[in-house]
């Protein structure tokens, strides 16, 4: 499963148990939505201190080096050429900023609009507060999408991630609503993945080790080839999806609410107490100085 460790994204780290692998899914499911919600309508501080407590918490759980340099090397040089392509834009603002009094030089602000300009290369460079702004909130947004969910699936096995979210959703039974099926059908997705990867890297590795010559071939004839590895493709992951059905009725699988599989034993533990109370602590500073005004 080359292919798979190879992906800097989605990994779940097994070894070693952090604090993070040892807290409820539940609350690691709060946290995360929290991340993903507290970045909407926030201001530039609060959007940096999100970014900074994430990056804290990856770091607090002692995740390997060689796990945190793939994951947030990633993110980061996304994000960071995110900034630096948002503020060099234009930021849409053509109008001159006039003060309406005539100031006298005691009142005399700092305030700019403009923050650099200079020119490269031919090309006019010009930074306004508003492109950085635009930059910083881009920036961010992607940083605490990405990261936040990547430190959830890093320190959250699969079956933890559909034990939480179907304890979260019993109280949609009432509405008949089958939780029971969306976290089977969950479950089976997550473990489904990695044998598409598989499929891929072994219908890889059988077109390097064939030695093809793509350019004698030509664009028509490559096309061919494409489609005849992609038709083996979907018939390899139609036959496993077969072979995973026929092994669940054999066991006499029929429906989920009949045959149910208790993954995990959740429970509520100190440190998911301590947990919450940091989180409604984060949407306390959230609510009080973390809106946008503007």
């Amino acid at each position: 499963m080359d292919l798979l460790r190879s992906l800097p994204l989605g990994l779940y780290l097994e070894q070693p148990v952090t604090w993070l692998h040892r807290l409820d899914p539940r609350v690691k499911i709060a946290w995360l939505l929290s991340f993903l919600f507290a970045t909407i309508l926030a201001n530039v501080p609060c959007r940096i201190a999100l970014v900074a407590l994430l990056i804290i918490i990856a770091l607090s759980a002692r995740i390997p080096w060689r796990a945190l340099k793939q994951q947030l090397g990633f993110v980061l040089m996304f994000g960071g050429l995110l900034f630096v392509v948002s503020m060099f834009l234009p930021d849409s603002t053509t109008t001159l900023q006039q003060p309406r009094m005539p100031m006298e030089p005691a009142i005399v602000t700092k305030y700019q609009f403009v923050l650099l300009q200079f020119k490269l290369l031919g090309w006019n460079f010009l930074v306004t507060r508003k492109s950085l702004n635009l930059g910083i909130y881009s920036s961010t947004l992607l940083f605490t999408l990405i990261y936040s969910a990547t430190v959830f699936l890093l320190a959250t096995a699969p079956e933890e991630i559909t034990a939480g979210l179907e304890k979260l959703m019993q109280p949609l039974k009432w509405l008949k609503v089958p939780v029971t099926e969306i976290a089977l059908t969950l479950t089976l997705a997550l473990r489904f993945i990695p044998l598409v990867l598989e499929e891929i890297q072994n219908l890889v590795r059988s077109i390097t080790t064939r030695g093809i010559n793509w350019k004698k071939l030509g664009m028509k004839n490559s096309a061919k080839v494409w489609m005849t590895v992609s038709e083996k493709f979907l018939e390899n992951l139609l036959m496993r999806a077969e072979q995973i059905a026929i092994a669940m009725q054999l066991r006499g699988f029929t429906t989920p609410n009949e045959h149910q599989v208790e993954w995990q034993q959740l429970r509520i533990r100190a440190a998911d107490v301590v947990a919450l109370m940091f989180l409604a602590v984060l949407w306390v500073g959230r609510v009080m100085w973390g809106q946008d005004i503007n």
